[in-house]
């Protein structure tokens, strides 16, 4: 089951609640009882991590020059 966050725009309480997905949204503050309690956005919170993903496949090769660059020795676009 996910864990939601959700705040109280009256009183401010913040407060995470595992539910299942298929539950309706909260509304009611569990400390002020009011119906300002809303589900907020959050980020996930995962990372790929293993082979086969590009924060590995592509960490640590080399980046190519362009072709002034080469030429010139130094980037001239860099100035």
């Amino acid at each position: 089951m996910p864990i939601y966050a959700y705040a109280c725009s009256s009183c401010g309480v913040q407060k995470d609640v595992m539910q299942k997905m298929s539950d309706a949204p909260l509304t009611v503050c569990p400390e002020c009882g009011k119906e300002t309690f809303t589900k907020q956005l959050t980020a996930a919170g995962f990372q790929l991590k293993g082979n086969g993903y590009y924060v590995t496949d592509f960490k640590n090769k080399p980046k190519a020059e362009c072709a002034p660059c080469a030429s010139a020795g130094s980037c001239p676009m860099a100035s």
